[in-house]
């Protein structure tokens, strides 16, 4: 029938709880790129393909709702339900694979989705840095940055993440004070 050990080999209503039990897990809501991301290319619970269409699944049966005025999903009500019937059908080691990940990268995930860093390259040989942070709803901030190479560019791109809340918090208070 199926091979435990690789859950890209579980019928489709198994994929589908496996998508289910990683939005409970997680606890929080997430971007789609994130869901792929982590199901897909940082583990190895789902194919991308598979996991792109059962999450537009998930949210046609409303088992799964887009946040209004967000890029994010997160579980419903009737999604958690379901879940807490069926989800002895997924394979335990995945159940606790799934567990011990979630647990040990929630945050990473958090803070990957609200603070976002992206370069580019300008005509003038020059390079836009632009640095977001984001909650639930709205971005909160959001900074561009001219700096005359990549390796600037770069190096603010790769501390972005660790450095954002502190960037936010001394702005913040610079302009109230």
């Amino acid at each position: 029938m199926y091979d435990v050990d690789n859950p890209a080999t579980l019928d489709s209503k198994i994929q589908k709880l496996i998508v289910l039990f990683v939005f409970e897990k997680m606890a929080i809501p997430l971007e789609e790129s994130t869901v792929l991301d982590l199901c897909t290319s940082d583990n190895n619970w789902l194919s991308y393909i598979d996991c792109k269409q059962y999450l537009d699944e998930l949210l046609e049966t409303n088992l799964l709702y887009r946040v209004p005025r967000s890029d994010y999903i997160s579980i419903t009500q009737d999604g958690i339900s379901c879940l807490s019937l069926f989800f002895p059908r997924i394979p335990s080691h995945i159940r606790e694979e799934i567990t011990n990940y979630t647990r040990e990268n929630r945050m990473r995930y958090k803070r990957k989705q609200q603070y976002f860093c992206d370069y580019s390259k300008n005509s003038d040989g020059t390079y836009t840095v632009i640095m977001k942070i984001k909650n639930d709803i709205t971005t909160l901030m959001e900074l561009r940055l001219i700096v005359n190479d990549r390796q600037t560019a770069k190096y603010i791109f790769k501390n972005w993440t660790e450095k954002a809340s502190e960037t936010f918090a001394l702005i913040h208070d610079t302009l109230l004070e």
